[in-house]
Parts: C-alpha cells; structure tokens; sequence
C-alpha cells in the first residue's frame, strides 16, 4: 500500500473542496474553484447600451451585433431529436433524450457566458457603464409572430442578464437598469415615438424625420440615452458623462 506522509496529508486537506472531478452521464468534469477579488468601481466615461432580441441576441449601441443564427440552427436540431425521440417512447429514447437536454442547456450556457464576457470587456476598456432593459417579464411584453415563438421563449435572457452582473460587479462595471417602454418606437435621432416608426422586425424609419437605421441598433442607443438622461445630469446624445453614475431602478 502507498504510505501518505504527514505534510503531504497537511497539504491534501489545504487544498480540499478547491478541486473536484465529477462523473455525470459518461462524461467527466473538472471544477475548480479560485478566489478573484472584485475590482474597484469604475468612474464611468460614458454608457454602452445593449438591446436583448430575437434575430439578434443582443445589439450593442456601438453596433456590434451578437447574431442569433447559430443559436437558431442548433435550437431547430436540438428541437427535432428531442421530437423524434419523444415519439419513440423507449426507455432508451428516454435516457438519450435526457442527455441531449443537458447538452442543449450546456450550449445555452456557454453562448451566454461568451457574449456577457465580450459585453464586460469592451465596457472596461472603454470606461463605460453598461445599460440593459429590465428583463422581468420580458415574454410577456413582446408580441411575436407564430414563426419566432420557438426561438425567443426558449432563450436564457435571464441566465444572460445574471451573467452580466457578475461579471461587471468582479470588474467594477456599474450595470444599469431602464425602463424598456417605447425603446423600439422611439427615434433615437429626433425623439419622435410612434409605433408606425418600426417597419419591420429589422428596420426603424422615424415618420417625423426620415431617420433610417437597424431596428436593434435604434432601440440601444434609446436604452442609452434613457439611462443617461435618468442620471442626475443630463449628457450629450452620444451618451457621454462627466460624472460618476449610480446604479438604476426602472427608469421612465
């Protein structure tokens, strides 16, 4: 047998709970668990709006798109072997059904994690706040047609908002919270809001003005603005500060 000297049992019970090695349905896991200090707040410079859709999952201010199509094609194969497998009914159907789940929730998380990770980042280097909608009830305040159900039920909002305020509050990147009424009507040019502002899914043409732009796009220089403007100094358009924010409530 292999005898196991004292400092080294000393150094295995330092170390212990840090590390372990699960086994989960065929498949092995390392979890390691370190301890990162939370930086110091940052002074912000200026705010980051981000819009949370359908096509894309989200939509900075600056223009920067998370596209939604890899999403959209792994959720329709996902969504047609779990169909099929339902309707074989067997307890191996079952069995290879519940992986399969796992490994849709495991995809979910991951494409989260990626795009909260570029959100924080690009705040940071920036000096800027980030800005969001407030996600409670978010199904529920979006009409969407028959064809999009599947793919915007489905989606982890609230897994991607939490993501983000962790990440942020470990950085020191104050996220801020808006009011999300009128977001998409409202023409983030000249202000003018009228719901006949948004043509389509893709597009916003302001009917006082003539301002064209994505749809995405217009809605997250109006998160922007909004939680510029719910500070307790009015900015410039572009969304830039002089001051220090405080975290935001809903704003109006």
């Amino acid at each position: 047998p292999m005898h196991v000297g004292s400092y080294a049992r000393l150094g295995q019970r330092r170390i212990r709970g840090q590390a372990d090695l699960l086994y989960v349905k065929d498949e092995f896991y390392l979890c390691i668990v370190v301890e990162q200090l939370e930086e110091p707040p940052l002074t912000p410079e200026g705010i980051l709006g981000v819009d949370l859709g359908i096509v894309n999952i989200a939509t900075t201010s600056d223009g920067v798109s998370y596209s939604g199509g890899v999403v959209e094609k792994a959720r329709r194969r996902y969504t047609g072997l779990k169909a099929e497998l339902q309707h074989v009914g067997t307890e191996s159907a079952k069995r290879h059904l519940r992986r399969l789940s796992g490994k849709e929730r495991r995809f979910k998380k991951q494409t989260n994690h990626v795009i909260s990770k570029e959100l924080v980042v690009v705040a940071k280097g920036t000096k800027r706040a980030l800005a969001f909608e407030d996600l409670r009830g978010i199904r529920s305040r979006v009409t969407v047609r028959r064809g999009q159900r599947g793919r915007h039920g489905k989606w982890a909002f609230g897994q991607l908002r939490a993501f983000v305020e962790y990440k942020a509050k470990v950085t020191g990147v104050p996220v801020l919270m808006v009011d999300p009424r009128n977001t998409s009507r409202r023409c983030s040019t000249c202000g003018h809001t009228e719901k006949l502002n948004r043509v389509s899914q893709s597009e916003f043409r302001c009917r006082r003005c003539g301002f064209y732009e994505n749809a995405d796009l217009n809605a997250a220089k109006n998160i922007r603005w909004r939680a510029a403007v719910n500070q307790p100094i009015v900015v410039c358009p572009d969304g830039s500060l002089n001051y220090k924010p405080t975290p935001l409530g809903v704003g109006s």
